[in-house]
């Protein structure tokens, strides 16, 4: 359990004891590979049929291929936090492989992300506790101080976090699993090669990569002789369909990343936007596949404080309904995250306590 849940009486809400169905978690994430698979299919089919609609066929393919991308991630991200171990050793394989060329296997992604999370404990504090593996994107988003009095250093930096995602400088991308790579594993006595690196960690990225490689080596061949092109030719088909998959799986770790970490966006919830932006609530709600996603970016600093306890307000949203998750977290920001220790509040403390008084004045 969390450290920071130490001590804390059992709770009788229902809402906090979810009995936890890992093959229904684990069956969703699978559906949405084959769904993703089909829709390439499907895709070059209707290139196939209708040679002269290239923009209507990749425009009708496209669109939903990234949503369906960002509903991969959150799902990725309840399913890391609740049910990490798959039901069947396949399953592994196919938790993002439409994301980049290669990536992090299932098993370091979800250490990774528990290093972020043991590192970052208060959102605007990225790597209090060593070193967090995405804090390359924080610093981009936050190095020019307050928003305020700074907002145009930001333009300097901020135009780059899109392209960064896009390239695959986040948790399921290429250039993120180069930058872990070179982190992880821990060297050994005396500088030495980690004991498990041949043995363990090198099989298990051999494993998963080379299925991600197969993986878009068919989506290549799909762009060839089906469309009545020769082989070399498939990168096209290949290239469109990577770029739709890139744009829905920046867009998801933009929100889940950079948003949620960014002093500007704590600002502004702590002028309580459920009430005072409700279009910007609804318009949010539905790009995310739903209010229990946009949850998760309400209360963000709510499920950094409890990982494993709380875990994400997305899933509990699925078994309870999103508002009753939602009350119940500005119930948990109204009696505060942390015990007083006698240190300065930090900024995300300080914009906490203004938020849940909003909250609570608004109802």
């Amino acid at each position: 359990g969390d450290p920071n849940a130490a001590g804390v009486a059992q709770s009788s809400d229902k809402m906090l004891s979810v009995q936890k169905n890992n093959e229904n978690r684990w069956n969703v994430l699978t559906a949405i590979f084959c769904t993703q698979v089909l829709m390439v299919i499907g895709y070059c089919a209707a290139l196939a049929c209708f040679p002269d609609y290239w923009w209507t066929c990749t425009l009708c393919f496209g669109i939903p291929f990234s949503y369906i991308a960002i509903q991969n991630i959150y799902i990725d991200h309840d399913v890391m936090h609740g049910a990490t171990f798959p039901v069947y050793e396949w399953q592994r394989f196919l938790t993002h492989p439409f994301a980049d060329f290669f990536s992090l296997p299932w098993e370091e992604f979800v250490l990774e992300h528990n290093r972020h999370h043991a590192s970052t404990v208060d959102l605007l504090i990225q790597g209090e506790f060593g070193w967090d593996p995405e804090e390359f994107h924080y610093a981009l988003q936050q190095w020019a101080g307050p928003w305020g009095s700074n907002w145009y250093k930001y333009l300097l930096t901020v135009p780059f976090i899109p392209v960064i995602h896009f390239f695959g400088l986040n948790d399921t991308g290429s250039l993120f699993a180069l930058e872990w790579w070179m982190h992880f594993p821990d060297e050994g006595a005396g500088g030495k090669c980690n004991k498990e690196f041949w043995s363990k960690w090198i099989p298990r990225r051999i494993k998963h990569n080379a299925f991600v490689l197969s993986l878009w080596a068919c989506v290549w061949l799909l762009g060839t002789y089906p469309l009545g092109r020769p082989l070399s030719e498939g990168w096209r088909f290949m290239f469109t369909v990577s770029v739709f998959a890139r744009i829905g799986y920046s867009a998801a770790w933009m929100f889940i990343t950079n948003f949620t970490h960014s002093l500007p966006w704590n600002e502004f919830l702590a002028q309580d936007p459920g009430r005072t932006w409700p279009v910007l609530h609804n318009v949010m709600a539905m790009v995310l596949g739903g209010k229990h996603r946009w949850n998760e970016m309400l209360f963000h600093d709510v499920h950094h404080a409890f990982p494993n306890a709380v875990g994400t307000l997305s899933q509990r949203g699925r078994f309870h309904g999103w508002e009753k998750v939602h009350d119940a977290a500005a119930e948990v920001l109204h009696r505060g995250l942390w015990k007083p220790n006698g240190d300065e509040e930090t900024q995300m403390q300080k914009t906490q306590k203004k938020r849940s008084l909003m909250m609570k004045q608004g109802k």
